[in-house]
């Protein structure tokens, strides 16, 4: 089961690469399925119906609230965390980044990041404008991050969504995947947590 955050494009790939992951890892249960947590920013990009079209559960901030109502009912970003054998953030934002890094839980994607048992693999693909990557207090809280238990994989080099060129795209979906199945085969991965 893989929780994700992405965009469309990012995201058709990286369903294409569950079966990957699949055979990689020698499950016999399937850890091919994939829910998305969609942040406000994000449906900027792509919308809730053009990725639940892709065959996936796109959950939103909203979703949270709207299944708890009293004491007992599920708490999504906890059932999530339950669920998932592996996180990936695909883009990371350094909106996002810096929320991780400081621990702070204002939506759904922080919430899940903010409980999040790093003995399970969980995968950040940066991408944000040059002038941002290059800014002192990214590397400062990706190590953060990394000291929690993530694995970062690095932007690239290419033309931005802004027009100018350098490094900060996200790198290609298919290296990130390798990267969790990576992630999976080192932890010895074999289904949903139940903690």
């Amino acid at each position: 089961h893989l929780c994700l955050h992405t965009g469309e494009a990012a995201f058709e790939r990286c369903k294409k690469g569950a079966s990957a992951i699949n055979s990689r890892t020698g499950q016999r249960k399937e850890v091919g399925e994939v829910r998305v947590v969609a942040t406000a920013p994000s449906l900027h990009f792509v919308s809730k119906p053009e990725l639940e079209e892709l065959g996936v559960e796109v959950l939103g901030d909203s979703d949270e609230w709207e299944r708890f109502k009293q004491v007992g009912d599920e708490v999504l970003h906890i059932e999530l965390r339950k669920w998932a054998d592996a996180i990936v953030v695909a883009p990371l934002s350094a909106n996002t980044l810096a929320k991780m890094a400081f621990g702070m839980a204002d939506s759904l994607l922080s919430c899940v990041l903010r409980a999040w048992d790093f003995s399970q693999p969980c995968v950040l693909a940066p991408a944000m404008n040059t002038a941002m990557w290059q800014h002192p207090v990214t590397a400062e809280k990706l190590d953060r991050v990394r000291q929690y238990g993530a694995v970062v994989v690095m932007p690239v080099a290419k033309k931005l969504a802004c027009g100018d060129v350098g490094v900060g795209a996200m790198e290609k979906p298919a290296l990130i995947v390798e990267e969790v199945v990576r992630e999976m085969e080192k932890r010895g991965e074999g289904g949903g947590r139940q903690s």
